[in-house]
């Protein structure tokens, strides 16, 4: 096509069409009053889920074997703090009361953790690194769709602590010294992999603009087909880190 042949206005229809909100800041996305409410929502259920892990850690260290590991325990639970403090002055930075926004998920994490307690140290272990990775890999999922500066904060505070290293080594070991081990851990880890999706999508389901973000609307969001391929690689990541364990998927 020569430049004869370009529909009138062509340039100026491309210059006026609206960049990805993947490739705005926060002052230019947070215009959008459904767009800012998502990154609320999504920013206080990370708060709170990090708060979470860092009393369930905090909690695990007491079925600790040993002191390097109840140390080793103790220092990740640390980190878990340090990132729920990020959140929780972000959240404050942008005008949010934090309590206020992490207060919606409080019932489905302490669900969660209620229904997924641990009987032994081996256990902990693997809900740590089975169920926290669960989690990360949806925040990440959904963090490819916000702005610069919400998408930064979200994959900084996704940031291994280290427990997945500890725990494939202290578990490895486990099953090395007695194989019988394995079996139970597998049953469990697939009831963590069912408990964490159910989660994931009752958090959504009950907030209208979380939910509008993923299947289409807001912030350049999924549609339904994308959804369905999120939690495939979602459930493809749970089979590679199973075997990581030793475990069948």
């Amino acid at each position: 096509m020569t430049s004869s042949d370009k529909p009138e206005n062509a340039s100026d229809t491309a210059a006026a069409e609206p960049p990805s909100v993947a490739a705005r800041d926060w002052a230019t996305a947070s215009a959008d009053p459904q767009y800012r409410a998502a990154v609320v929502d999504l920013l206080g259920a990370l708060a709170y889920g990090e708060l979470a892990a860092f009393e369930r850690l905090a909690e695990d260290a007491k079925l600790a074997p040993t002191l390097e590991d109840k140390a080793e325990l103790a220092k990740m639970a640390s980190a878990e703090f340090h990132h729920f403090e990020r959140l929780r002055d972000r959240l404050a930075e942008i005008g949010e009361e934090p309590t206020r926004a992490m207060e919606p998920f409080v019932a489905a994490y302490d669900g969660f953790h209620k229904q997924t307690a641990p009987s032994d140290w081996l256990e902990g272990l693997v809900k740590a690194y089975v169920g926290d990775s669960i989690a990360s890999d949806f925040y990440r999922e959904v963090a490819a769709r916000l702005d610069s500066d919400s998408r930064g904060l979200v994959l900084a505070v996704l940031d291994d602590t280290g427990h997945g290293g500890f725990a494939v080594e202290k578990v490895r070991a486990a099953i090395e010294a007695d194989p019988r081990v394995g079996g139970r851990l597998a049953l469990w880890a697939r009831r963590l992999m069912g408990e964490a999706l159910s989660q994931s999508q009752r958090v959504v389901a009950d907030r209208d603009a979380l939910s509008t973000m993923l299947v289409g609307g807001v912030a350049d969001g999924f549609d339904l087909a994308e959804v369905g391929k999120m939690f495939s690689r979602i459930t493809e990541a749970h089979t590679k880190r199973m075997a990581a364990l030793g475990l069948a998927a």
